[in-house]
């Protein structure tokens, strides 16, 4: 009695302390909605981490949840269940982090193992994590090898990672064990037909890209035998003495560039591209530059049988373009001249001559896939200002 007498004086004494100690922890109105938020029956929504001096009520219910002291089985049990209702709320990734813990239990019930792996398979599924789903499924396999929901989603996985071989396997394994499995035989139909078409498809682009490259091959076989030169502006250039120069003019001494795919990359940019016609005539994407109003024409296939000559005629014949305000670009006022991307000396150009003949000069080279050539009013001011200082041939 004497112990009793002692506990009530003790809470006669705690209860005294209020009337004159206020209590810290009460609820008043301005935070009692974010005390409410801390009591587990009354949260709208669970914590991301659970911090024990935050949430006590939460961290005492978690504690017992995943209570050390219970057999690894039921600890990975109840983790397995707290999974499932993350996976039930589309939380995938806290489902995923439920199922790892439950299998860090390393319980002996490999059953409920080959769950635990199912089902985080399934759930990196959905959140498009391929690979570690198949992993997942492997490994449900592994404990338990007549696990049709681990079948069913590595196939489903070896689908959306496009292995249709892989897929058909995983189905013909899991028919073995089920042959009359509904989802494994639409699966297994689907496999076939996709490995199919992957089939079919892979033969075409193999077709399509020989034939492309026996056209290519075929393309640089005809440049190189005329003789016209591609020019790489990657590759750095040496520098040439002024008797190299004539030499080169004379064509002795220069040695024609090797020939590349990487020479013929104007079609990016352009969308047009040197070509090869069935009677063994190219055509090219050709550039006139007017440098005294900035402006140019681009002529995406230009013969080259064809001269000079006819393209302006055409280009500066009945109507003139609206940029020449004077009225003086006519066909006999114009001056051609290409530029030698070695040294910047300019060549001028003799438009009664064929795109071929031009090409062919020594010191002509294509750059970028494209022949450019510079226009200019002959003896107007603005040519004369523009050759000022440049170093001028004529082609002989």
């Amino acid at each position: 009695m004497a112990q009793s007498s002692d506990s009530d004086d003790g809470m006669d004494e705690f209860m005294e302390k209020f009337k004159t100690h206020k209590y810290k922890n009460a609820f008043n109105e301005s935070n009692w909605e974010e005390e409410f938020d801390k009591v587990p029956m009354f949260m709208k929504t669970a914590p991301e981490e659970i911090d024990p001096l935050k949430y006590p009520e939460l961290a005492c219910i978690q504690s017992i949840v995943h209570d050390d002291d219970r057999p690894p089985e039921e600890q990975a049990k109840s983790l397995k269940n707290e999974g499932n209702e993350y996976f039930k709320e589309k939380d995938y990734k806290k489902a995923i982090v439920s199922y790892t813990v439950g299998l860090k239990k390393k319980c002996s019930d490999s059953d409920l193992n080959a769950i635990l792996y199912t089902n985080r398979a399934a759930a990196h599924f959905h959140l498009g994590n391929m690979r570690s789903a198949l992993n997942d499924a492997t490994a449900a396999r592994k404990l338990k090898p007549d696990h049709i929901k681990a079948i069913i989603r590595g196939a489903q996985c070896c689908m959306e990672l496009q292995d249709y071989a892989q897929a058909l396997q995983w189905c013909d394994e899991g028919l073995g064990s089920v042959p009359t499995d509904k989802k494994l035989l639409e699966l297994r139909a689907t496999a076939d037909k996709q490995k199919r078409a992957a089939a079919r498809d892979a033969r075409k682009a193999k077709a399509k890209e020989k034939k492309e490259r026996n056209e290519q091959e075929t393309l640089l076989a005809a440049i190189k035998e005329r003789g016209v030169k591609l020019h790489k502006p990657e590759q750095p250039q040496r520098r040439v003495s002024e008797s190299q120069e004539e030499d080169d003019d004379d064509g002795s001494a220069t040695a024609m560039a090797e020939l590349h795919l990487e020479g013929l990359s104007t079609q990016e940019t352009t969308g047009a591209q040197v070509y090869l016609d069935e009677q063994g005539v190219l055509h090219w994407p050709v550039l006139f530059l007017y440098p005294e109003y900035r402006q140019t024409d681009f002529i995406s296939a230009f013969c080259e049988n064809s001269s000079f000559i006819d393209h302006l005629a055409v280009m500066f014949g009945e109507e003139l373009p609206p940029w020449d305000t004077d009225k003086k670009y006519f066909p006999q006022n114009l001056q051609l001249f290409f530029e030698d991307h070695k040294n910047g000396h300019l060549f001028e150009v003799d438009v009664q001559k064929s795109l071929l003949n031009i090409l062919q000069q020594p010191r002509c080279s294509v750059k970028g896939g494209t022949p450019s050539f510079i226009v200019v009013v002959k003896e107007s001011p603005f040519c004369k200002q523009f050759l000022s200082g440049k170093k001028v041939h004529r082609l002989k």
